[in-house]
């Protein structure tokens, strides 16, 4: 029962989200569109703030355990904010809200998982050392966090997954062939 009112809470919150800016939904008017009271609502979560941060965890949750293969680092990066595709409007109300450090935090470990996964992956052979396999970890989750933030203060105009693997396509294929790595093509 506390599952699934938990969920409901999040779903009337996304939907909310969706049609308004952050700073307009209030934790009355998300108890109203449940039908539930306010006690139900703070039993589960402290505030506002809280319910979005949750939101975001699961969102990291749910994309580390299904990302099963990292064979190219755009369609990683793609997977990893598929929430963006499902909830543009929501993701830009949180990203212009006054909670914008939960929405920050969210992007930049979703940015890390894959970077990690896909040099790890990608480089599992290669003769690097410790220190220069977490300068190419740190660079591409610093490449992919600010494309992802260009790319909201765009208003999201332009296909992001195309930028992206435009991207990695000039910058790591001729890194890896310069290193004497064998190079499988990005798609």
């Amino acid at each position: 029962m506390a599952n699934l009112m938990k969920k409901e809470i999040k779903t009337t919150f996304l939907r909310l989200l969706e049609e308004r800016p952050y700073h307009q939904i209030t934790v009355k008017e998300i108890v109203k569109e449940c039908g539930i009271n306010r006690n139900s609502f703070y039993y589960h979560y402290a505030d506002l703030p809280a319910l979005v941060e949750e939101v975001i965890d699961e969102e990291i949750g749910r994309f580390v355990r299904e990302q099963n293969s990292f064979s190219s680092m755009e369609e990683s990066l793609t997977d990893a904010l598929s929430f963006f595709r499902e909830h543009k409007r929501a993701a830009y109300h949180v990203y212009n809200s006054v909670n914008r450090d939960i929405f920050d935090r969210y992007l930049m470990k979703n940015c890390e998982s894959v970077s990690i996964g896909y040099v790890n992956s990608i480089l599992a052979n290669a003769p690097l050392s410790a220190e220069d396999r977490q300068a190419i970890i740190h660079f591409n989750a610093y490449v992919c966090y600010g494309a992802v933030t260009r790319w909201l203060e765009s208003g999201m105009t332009y296909d992001l997954h195309e930028d992206f693997r435009r991207m990695f396509q000039l910058m790591i294929e001729p890194a890896m062939k310069q290193q004497g790595m064998t190079v499988e093509p990005l798609k």
